[in-house]
């Protein structure tokens, strides 16, 4: 009877050393399932409507400068007096202080509307006060009052250089005034959740130091930082420095998109030329890539291409699209 109970006792053991053996097997024959990469600069689920705001660029205002690092997109135009602005896009960012906060150009308009965007600033040209009600655009504007705007002025600063606004004031502020805070608008540029190499890729250059003048007085300059890849903002030749954080604004892609400009109208004001093509490059990771752009209207989506055609696709990171007139030269080292 003891070995009959031994038997039995046996047989079980036996199966199940058979079906741990099969489980293992299959365990190990099952092909292993990653997580899908996703991007981290912005959330592609999201619907919430971007912000576009407008940033004092101003050789006295760039000490000064605050939240930049947060865009997702950061737009640099040439504008009247040889000096440039920036229109900083957010999405997603809570809580965040951005400034100093400058007026509107018409030209900026053609970029806030192809991404959707909220468009803030304080102030305008007469020539983008006319668009922003013919077009019917939702904006906010910081000299009509009432809106998520401060001054602040710790350097004793021209008044024109102190003004601040704050990513949950300007949420506040729009859902008070019934403004749309949905875009089912696709992203104007695409990211590769692989990276992408320039390196491979035809009629690539080194681009350690990229030097982007306006003119004798304002120039942008990005030196490649190879441990971090990522390049460094340099304004004038200085450190671009967040006022508040104390640490370097940085980029990990930047577009060079070269345009015509002239003076408009009234003699005034620049009018950049940003409907039709053009050149210019893509860099990211140490490499330059010439690259063609497209922006067929005011609305419309500008698509950049390499030369073959094929849409740039960026790294995952923040970008700098860098609009620099057809008569200064571009240096990329």
């Amino acid at each position: 009877m003891k070995r009959v109970c031994v038997l039995i006792l046996l047989i079980f053991v036996c199966i199940g050393c058979g079906k741990k053996e099969e489980e293992k097997i299959e365990q190990e024959q099952s092909p292993v399932v990653e997580e899908p990469k996703e991007i981290s600069i912005i959330d592609l689920n999201s619907n919430e409507r971007p912000y576009a705001i407008v940033v004092n660029n101003s050789t006295a205002a760039v000490k000064v400068q605050t939240g930049l690092q947060k865009a997702y997109i950061v737009y640099e135009f040439p504008v009247e007096g040889g000096l440039t602005r920036l229109m900083a896009l957010y999405k997603g960012v809570d809580n965040l202080t951005i400034g100093t906060i400058r007026s509107s150009r018409h030209n900026f308009i053609d970029y806030a509307l192809e991404h959707d965007a909220i468009f803030v600033h304080y102030g305008w040209s007469h020539y983008a006060k006319d668009d922003e009600y013919s077009l019917k655009i939702d904006f906010i504007n910081g000299t009509l009052g009432g809106g998520p705007f401060w001054r602040d002025n710790p350097e004793g600063l021209a008044s024109e250089h102190t003004a601040y606004t704050n990513t949950s004031k300007i949420k506040e502020y729009v859902t008070n005034k019934n403004i749309r805070t949905t875009s089912e608008q696709d992203l104007v540029l695409n990211y590769d959740v692989n990276g992408i190499d320039l390196s491979k890729k035809e009629g690539n250059i080194l681009a350690n130091k990229i030097f982007i003048p306006s003119n004798s007085i304002a120039n942008t300059t990005y030196e490649y930082d190879s441990e971090n890849k990522n390049y460094k903002r340099f304004v004038n030749g200085s450190p671009n420095i967040d006022y508040y954080t104390k640490e370097q604004f940085t980029a990990k892609n930047i577009i060079v998109q070269k345009i015509n400009t002239k003076m408009a109208s009234d003699n005034y004001y620049w009018d950049l030329e940003t409907i039709g093509t053009g050149d210019g490059y893509y860099i990211t990771n140490g490499y330059a890539v010439p690259i063609k752009w497209n922006k067929e209207s005011r609305t419309s989506k500008t698509k950049y291409t390499y030369l073959n055609g094929e849409e740039v696709l960026l790294n995952d990171g923040n970008t700098y699209i860098q609009l620099q007139s057809n008569s200064q030269n571009l240096k990329i080292e």
